[in-house]
C-alpha cells in the first residue's frame, strides 16, 4: 500500500471515526466536511497528495497558539504566513505523509471536538470479519424491523450504488460449514480474517473507505460505513 493510500485511508478512519459530519463533494476534487452549515474541514484530492483547507477563527487561533510548539515546523511556517482576514485565516495544508496528518488531526480536533457518540453495543455481535452483525442488513437474526432493514437499503444504494440486499448471513456461530470468507480463512491458516495480512480484500470488504468528491450524509455513515468496518473505527 502506497502512503497516499494509507493517508486517504486513515483520513477517512479519522473524520467518520470521531465526527459525525456530512461530507460534500463538488463532483471534481473536492470533499468538505460539514457540521450543519458550517465547514469543518475541506479537502482537496490530487493524485500525489491531499490538500487540507482548515480555516480558524479567533477563538481557534488563541487555542493554537496554547500548543504552537507541538507542531511541525512546516505546519508552523504554514499558519505563520497565512494572512488573516476579517472572516478567519484560512490555511492550506499539503498532506504527503502520515506524519503531517497527524499534524492535521491536531488542528481539526482545534476546530471541532469529536461529536461520534460510540454505536450501542448492549446486544453487539461481532463478526470473524470485524463488522457488527447485528447491525448489518444481512444478519438473518437480527432484530431489525422490516422498516427499519429498509431505511438501511436506502442508505446503502447511496453509498455503493447497489440495489440488490437480499442475501442473509446467519453469522460466523451459526453458520452451517465454512462461508467464503471462512474457508479463505482456514486455508491461510488464520484464525480470523482481521488477523491476515491481506485484509480487507475482495473476499472480504469492508465499509466504504474511499475518500472521493461525492456526498455522503453523516447518518448515512453511521448507519452504512461504520457496521461494516473492524470495530467500527473505535465506535
Amino acid at each position: 500500500m502506497t502512503e497516499l493510500k494509507q493517508i486517504v485511508q486513515e483520513t477517512v478512519k479519522f473524520m467518520r471515526g470521531e465526527y459525525l459530519l456530512d461530507e460534500k463533494g463538488n463532483g471534481k476534487n473536492e470533499v468538505k466536511f460539514r457540521h450543519g452549515k458550517k465547514t469543518i474541514l475541506s479537502v482537496y484530492i490530487h493524485e500525489d497528495r491531499l490538500d487540507f483547507l482548515i480555516v480558524f477563527g479567533q477563538k481557534e487561533r488563541e487555542e493554537y497558539m496554547k500548543i504552537s510548539d507541538t507542531f511541525s515546523d512546516k505546519v508552523r511556517n504554514i499558519y505563520d504566513s497565512t494572512k488573516t482576514f476579517h472572516d478567519g485565516k484560512w490555511m492550506m495544508f499539503p498532506v504527503t505523509n502520515l506524519d503531517m496528518l497527524d499534524d492535521m488531526k491536531k488542528l481539526i480536533h482545534i476546530k471541532k471536538k469529536p461529536n461520534r457518540k460510540p454505536l450501542p453495543k448492549e446486544n453487539a455481535i461481532y463478526s470473524e470479519c470485524g463488522h457488527r452483525c447485528d447491525l448489518c442488513i444481512h444478519y438473518s437474526y437480527s432484530g431489525i424491523s422490516d422498516e427499519f432493514r429498509k431505511e438501511l437499503e436506502e442508505r446503502l444504494s447511496r453509498i455503493y450504488g447497489g440495489t440488490d440486499w437480499s442475501m442473509r448471513c446467519p453469522g460466523c456461530n451459526k453458520q452451517e460449514g465454512l462461508c467464503n470468507a471462512k474457508k479463505c480463512a482456514k486455508a491461510k491458516e488464520v484464525d480470523n480474517c482481521t488477523n491476515c495480512k491481506e485484509y480487507p480484500c475482495k473476499t472480504v470488504p469492508v465499509g466504504y473507505k474511499q475518500l472521493e468528491s461525492k456526498t455522503i450524509y453523516k447518518d448515512d455513515a453511521t448507519w452504512g460505513i461504520l457496521p461494516y468496518v473492524e470495530k467500527q473505527y473505535g465506535n
